[in-house]
């Protein structure tokens, strides 16, 4: 497989945007087979944004071709503004069918997504149970989980054993390890250019969370506090790799040598796997203080219909078709395009390419140290705690007077959300 694209788009953490619908300009036609920005105006339209993996594009229109009942047409969104354009798009009349986001409280409480309690439910014992829980509001589902994306360290087994590293347990062992791996050549570890990415890894890794099941802050900890000061160590230390040429998702700094150590995603095992061999070892966040634990955070995609369209029960009968009933289909997209975890369990067991190596590494850290998205973390939410991140880490703001800022904005949205 082709290495992924070397956009600089961070497209797998939840996207970056805050959530105002009206916040971005109107939507250019993107891609081919557009639908109605190209006057297929009987379509149905998808939008989906461009991974970065080889062939995904070709397999989505293929499974849109296979369906019978309706011509799908599909959006397929390259650059970095998928959600401006997604929200953009969703306050106009070019508004898609369905499309592809993250489980976030706010589209529902907006109406903006269709209930899909009754496609889901005949088969919600076949999926990972925590993926139904985070698109369940009261007893309702919303969403269809595609794929789940563990994230880890990726780190090359030959650096650390000629620099007598052990695989870091802690988070004051990654910034040893990664004193100890930087050279003149290569730096010891990569986060990402904007760090983005680590950041509720770290929260979960502090023993803390986003939100608790009262839907309360709970990430404003001594641990976190003292987490984020680590962070500033490390930022400011001259051992982690800043301005790489792709961002954290692309495994380019890993395979070129850039790193020691990369934060990634398990999408981008293959490609990792036929460039180095078994020279390839991960690990999970590893914990912040001793009250922590390692942490892994599931990303990924899922299915939603516009609930404002017009083609609503069509839309929902090509989400069933395609993402409940079509297993082949489900499987060679979570499987043959870099490896992400079924959100089917039936699947999941059955998959033979997670069975063994590393692949199935990843898959036990995922089982054991998983974290999924929290329905009720919304975008304005996931900015707050990225500003913190900039000021406190990359530059050098107090952490608790950035964590203060980032309450101000968190306790208004939930006040907004939940009363």
């Amino acid at each position: 497989m082709s290495a992924l694209s070397n956009s600089n788009w961070d497209r797998r953490t939840v996207l970056r945007a805050a959530m105002g619908l009206a916040a971005a300009g109107g939507l250019a036609a993107c891609g081919s087979n557009t639908g109605r920005g190209s006057g297929g105006g009987d379509a149905l339209v998808q939008y989906f944004h461009a991974y970065g993996e080889a062939g995904t594009e070709q397999a989505i229109k293929r499974y849109a071709k296979a369906y019978k009942d309706a011509n799908v047409a599909t959006q397929w969104i390259t650059g970095s503004n998928f959600e401006s354009k997604l929200f953009a798009s969703l306050l106009t009349k070019e508004a898609p069918d369905l499309f592809e986001f993250h489980p976030q409280i706010q589209l529902i409480k907006s109406g903006q997504v269709a209930d899909l309690t009754d496609i889901v439910e005949p088969v919600k014992d076949d999926f990972n149970q925590a993926d139904i829980a985070s698109h369940t509001v009261d007893g309702k589902i919303y969403g269809v989980r595609m794929i789940d994306d563990p994230q880890f360290f990726f780190y090359r087994k030959s650096m650390l054993e000629k620099a007598n590293v052990e695989v870091p347990q802690t988070l004051d062992e990654l910034l040893e390890a990664a004193a100890k791996l930087t050279t003149d050549k290569v730096k010891g570890v990569y986060l990402g250019n904007t760090l983005q990415a680590v950041i509720r890894p770290m929260i979960w890794a502090a023993g803390a969370d986003t939100l608790n099941d009262k839907n309360e802050p709970a990430y404003h900890t001594d641990a976190v506090v003292d987490g984020i000061k680590q962070m500033r160590k490390l930022f400011t230390s001259g051992d982690l790799l800043l301005g790489a040429p792709a961002d954290y998702w692309d495994p380019s700094a890993l395979v070129q040598g850039l790193t020691a150590m990369q934060f990634c995603g398990m999408w981008a095992m293959p490609v990792m796997q036929e460039a180095l061999g078994d020279d390839l070892g991960i690990f999970p966040f590893p914990k912040v203080g001793d009250a922590g634990k390692p942490s892994v955070y599931n990303g990924g995609w899922s299915m939603f219909v516009n609930a404002k369209g017009d083609r609503v029960d069509e839309a929902k009968e090509y989400v069933k078709w395609l993402w409940i009933d079509n297993k082949e289909y489900q499987e060679d997209w979570a499987l043959s395009y870099g490896f992400h975890i079924p959100p089917r369990t039936s699947i999941a067991e059955s998959a033979d390419k997670l069975k063994s190596g590393l692949p199935a590494e990843g898959v036990k850290l995922f089982n054991e140290f998983g974290h999924f998205d929290n329905i009720g973390w919304t975008q304005a939410m996931i900015k707050a705690t990225e500003d913190v991140f900039a000021d406190a880490v990359r530059k050098d703001a107090d952490p608790e007077a950035a964590l203060d800022k980032c309450d101000k904005v968190v306790n208004a949205e939930l006040k907004k959300l939940f009363g």
